[in-house]
């Protein structure tokens, strides 16, 4: 199996874990230590595997329901390192409120002893899309 079939596996299990919002499957996903980092959406970035775990086990615990659709997923591997890129289209049940939401995420993914592992995950809110006469800002 190619590295990238791999990455697109592992990638396919950290949706999977957090679909059926359980905690013990996402310790499965990642890899442990202080260069792990994740980025929920409106949240600060979490750094080290302590607080990542944390985090996801604050959302499973205030979370009935969570279903991805993924769009645009792009799965690149170099060396030890990949990376999958892809929209979120997300229905979730949150305190008794339903939501359609619709996110850009970026996970970055480690190859260990055990496969791969993911070290980094940053989901941002879509604001909006952009004119199609307007081209994005490339200054800064």
């Amino acid at each position: 199996m190619s590295d990238v079939a791999e990455v697109e596996q592992a990638n396919a299990r950290f949706y999977q874990a957090f679909e059926t919002l359980d905690l013990a499957r996402m310790e499965l996903v990642w890899s442990r230590g202080e260069h792990v980092k994740c980025v929920h959406p409106g949240w600060p970035i979490l750094v080290g595997w302590d607080a990542v775990r944390s985090s996801w086990e604050t959302i499973f615990a205030n979370t009935a329901e969570m279903r991805f659709t993924l769009s645009d997923v792009r799965a690149t591997a170099t060396g030890d390192l990949a990376w999958v890129t892809c929209t979120e289209n997300i229905f979730s049940e949150v305190r008794g409120r339903l939501a359609i939401t619709t996110v850009l995420a970026t996970n970055l993914f480690e190859r260990g002893p055990d496969g791969w592992r993911l070290i980094h995950h940053h989901a941002s809110h879509v604001l909006g899309a952009l004119p199609a006469d307007d081209p994005p800002d490339t200054t800064h």
